[in-house]
């Protein structure tokens, strides 16, 4: 297993957080790679595991200044996944590849005079977990919900970053029902999730407005302090694990049908 930079021959693969494999990553469009075709060229470092020519793990980390969290002189660590399905490659979880990840972007960011690593985790037991950073060093900072912002400063002089919190919701219009999805492009999941949205609205006609808000503008995701989020007439509609189309749908048609 080796630890390296993402090459044009991994590209697909990553675009698809290593399942190239699912159908269901298909739904998600080439938000993901429009979203790296940007950052790019503004700080994004990815390094991946492969092994024997199989990528079994990613991770992505930004400046801090390009990311969804308040801070100066820090790297934020946007997603960190080790492949653990049955189906395609199969399960390397439980081998050490995320700690070896972690560590790989944590000498990168030394290289880079990075004054530290900033990341997320969910207080929850499932993926991205707060508590994995945890034993690796991290500290938690501040908390939004669920979702724990944790920190590894590298100098003395490292300033702890901030969540940057929601500040205003979608507004209900009259004699429609409006569907608003706020879109970063950095998670296949939530592109998913806005795809089965814009999708699902489309089914209503003139009864349902989709509305899609891209916050890769950094005002525009200041603005409203949302990155990627569904909200059908103001009320949020739980992203995490993606909803199915027909559930998204099914929740729209309620509202519809309360417009009679």
């Amino acid at each position: 297993m080796e630890i390296t930079g993402i090459s044009e021959k991994y590209l697909k693969t990553y675009f698809n957080c290593l399942e190239d494999w699912s159908e269901e990553m298909k739904e998600a469009g080439n938000h993901k790679e429009v979203w790296y075709s940007k950052m790019k060229d503004k700080g994004l470092r990815v390094k991946i595991a492969v092994d024997d020519d199989k990528v079994c793990g990613m991770i992505q980390y930004v400046p801090i200044e390009n990311s969804v969290v308040q801070g100066s002189d820090l790297y934020f660590i946007t997603c960190i996944w080790v492949h653990g399905y049955k189906q395609g490659i199969g399960n390397y979880q439980k081998r050490g590849i995320g700690t070896a990840l972690l560590n790989a972007a944590e000498k990168d960011v030394k290289s880079l005079k990075g004054k530290g690593i900033a990341a997320w985790g969910i207080s929850l037991p499932f993926w991205m977990k707060a508590s994995w950073f945890k034993r690796k060093g991290y500290k938690k900072v501040d908390k939004d919900g669920l979702s724990i912002l944790l920190w590894k400063p590298f100098s003395d002089d490292a300033m702890p970053p901030k969540w940057i919190k929601e500040k205003k919701k979608p507004e209900k219009i009259a004699g429609k029902v409006r569907v608003t999805s706020f879109i970063n492009g950095w998670c296949p999941a939530q592109n998913l999730v806005n795809e089965r949205a814009k999708r699902a609205a489309a089914e209503f006609g003139e009864n349902v407005e989709f509305q899609e808000i891209s916050t890769f503008d950094r005002e525009t995701f200041l603005a409203w302090g949302i990155s990627d989020a569904l909200f059908i007439d103001g009320k949020q509609v739980r992203t995490g694990p993606p909803p199915s189309y027909q559930k998204i749908r099914k929740k729209i048609a309620r509202r519809v049908k309360k417009l009679k």
